[in-house]
């Protein structure tokens, strides 16, 4: 996160961190609650100091409340704690017969590891899954295949999105949910693509027919497996970073049954879901009140409370690459309008959530070495009126709590 910052004074950053220690957070949550046009039981806000634990301001913490999709912080929380930044995602393609003179009396087989982001349209970019594929086969030498391509979705169980969200949504392309083998976004524009790895043996086999790859197709059994490519996603870390920039369903509900998978479990996403409260369980989190559904925040059924999300956040800030992954307050993805041109301008890195009625940010207040010096939690449901109201509540309070507002400062 280089983004320069020319228009803070040490002066002004000095009064930020003299107006926090001094009692400004009751008087702006006060002020915050009193103008976002929410009823104060919908509402839930937790603002601390990491450097010594004290609680800033603090409302209605232990209300259990819908995240939306501030959930994708919890799930990218637990892959990374898992794995690290480093993991990628293996997509291995495996013939299963032998070669007799450039003919392969086989199949080709395509194990499919959950990656999001192959031949995806959004950062980070993949290479082309098709073109590899076909230069595999040509280094083998084949130009004939006399059974068809076979693709295996067997280590990632279950159904591709929870039952729980909303049936207009999952037509939607931020609805397609998350599958075995994810191809060029389980999309087609707008709208999803409800059997992905149907639509990638149709491409694959126009693309072996341009290349001058025979395929047969023919019905055979499947033989002992040899693998011939290895597909590598990018690092973990970009993945999330893109993930939690853009607010990508598809990547988080991967993530969680990525999870469920490398911690041993079915790839399910019930499962994933199951295992990160064991985890969450396990670091001693409160969850109370605390239900997780799904990867992403698309369901209304997860709740969240202010207690567990700040206590997440704390527990995640001692990671080095965690608060890289959330938006910069006024320069980046999602939180680009969110305090833009104000002393808090990329100071404020947040995840945000919104769905209808429901508005929510969670993160961190930064220093200018881009490190974490406050969790900043605020849940918002039950807006029937002004959404941007809501925001510019949420905004103001930030200011007052953090920086000093005479321009002269």
């Amino acid at each position: 996160m280089q983004i320069k910052r020319s228009f803070l004074s040490f002066a002004a950053l000095l009064l930020i961190s003299l107006r926090a220690l001094c009692g400004t957070g009751d008087a702006a949550l006060a002020e915050f609650l009193k103008l976002n046009g929410i009823s104060d039981a919908d509402v839930s806000v937790k603002i601390v100091d990491l450097a010594d634990g004290s609680v800033v301001a603090s409302h209605n913490e232990a209300a259990s409340l819908v995240p939306a999709s501030i959930m994708k912080s919890v799930t990218t929380a637990a892959l990374l704690e898992s794995v690290g930044p480093e993991w990628r995602y293996h997509t291995r393609v495996y013939i299963d017969g032998p070669i007799d003179f450039g003919y392969l009396r086989g199949n080709v087989i395509v194990e499919g590891a959950c990656d999001p982001t192959l031949n995806s349209d959004k950062e980070p970019y993949s290479e082309d899954f098709l073109e590899e594929i076909s230069m595999a086969l040509q280094s083998q030498r084949i130009n004939r295949i006399e059974g068809g391509i076979l693709i295996d979705e067997n280590n990632f169980a279950g159904d591709p999105r929870p039952s729980s969200w909303a049936k207009e949504d999952c037509n939607k392309y931020y609805g397609t949910g998350s599958h075995a083998l994810n191809y060029s976004d389980n999309a087609r524009g707008d709208y999803a693509v409800h059997d992905p790895a149907s639509k990638f043996v149709g491409l694959l086999k126009s693309h072996l027919a341009e290349k001058g790859i025979e395929l047969e197709d023919k019905d055979m059994t499947e033989g002992m497996r040899i693998q011939i490519h290895d597909h590598l996603s990018a690092p973990l870390d970009e993945i999330m970073r893109s993930c939690m920039m853009r607010s990508d369903n598809l990547f988080a509900e991967s993530m969680l049954r990525t999870y469920c998978k490398v911690e041993g479990g079915d790839g399910s996403t019930p499962q994933g879901a199951s295992m990160e409260m064991d985890l969450w369980k396990q670091r001693r989190l409160p969850l109370e009140g605390v239900e997780i559904v799904d990867g992403s925040g698309l369901s209304r059924s997860n709740r969240v409370t202010a207690n567990f999300m700040s206590e997440l956040l704390k527990v995640m800030s001692a990671n080095p690459n965690y608060a890289s992954f959330f938006p910069l307050a006024g320069q980046e993805g999602t939180l680009k309008k969110f305090l833009a041109g104000t002393p808090l301008d990329s100071y404020v890195a947040m995840k945000t959530g919104s769905m209808r009625g429901i508005q929510c940010y969670a993160g961190y207040k930064l220093d200018d070495d881009y490190m974490p010096t406050h969790v900043i939690v605020i849940i918002m449901n039950g807006i029937t009126k002004s959404r941007e109201r809501a925001k510019k509540a949420a905004e103001d309070m930030l200011l007052a709590i953090f920086e000093e507002k005479n321009p002269e400062a």
